[in-house]
């Protein structure tokens, strides 16, 4: 009986996955580094809100992810977005297949974060864009396996994604 009760005990432990955070800064290299790592790990979806939308390794690394069968979802401030580099990577990640939406409900729709597969969270100050990349200080926190914080910004990214309006190529261009 003692090695039932352990042997159980053993399998128990070993699906646990234990939470973990890791950060990672800009200019220095690791918020970047983080972010893409997230993206490119990612097996069944990703949920991002974005402010800033123009970095290029970060929509190809989105690209990537869905053409390997990741079910990505994009909501994306309206205003901070109008420009042609914006309206760029908008246009190129819509054409991957990318479910793309834009946000125009609030003054601006702030929020930096990205949900992987229901159980991680980027978040932080973090803009997908080069000057946070290259320019800014800037942070990044990402969260593993605390579901309870991962579902209060699912709760989130669905209130906004229910608010947001489709991109479509379309009417974009």
């Amino acid at each position: 009986m003692p090695k039932l009760v352990l042997f159980l005990l053993m399998i128990s432990a070993s699906s646990y996955a234990a939470p973990s955070i890791e950060v990672g800064f800009s200019p220095e290299g690791s918020a970047q580094k983080r972010v893409l790592e997230t993206i490119n790990n990612a097996h069944s979806s990703i949920q991002m809100m974005a402010y800033a939308f123009q970095a290029k390794d970060i929509t190809a690394a989105l690209d990537a992810a869905e053409q390997r069968g990741v079910k990505v979802q994009v909501v994306i401030d309206k205003r901070r977005n109008t420009g042609p580099v914006s309206l760029a990577a908008m246009r190129d990640i819509a054409r991957h297949g990318v479910a793309l939406r834009i946000d125009g409900h609030y003054h601006i729709q702030h929020d930096k974060m990205m949900i992987v597969d229901g159980t991680t969270l980027e978040t932080g100050s973090f803009n997908y864009a080069k000057s946070a990349e290259y320019s800014n200080s800037e942070n990044v926190l990402i969260i593993k396996n605390m579901p309870d914080v991962v579902a209060q910004y699912q709760a989130h990214f669905a209130s906004r994604w229910t608010i947001s309006q489709p991109f479509t190529l379309t009417a974009q261009g």
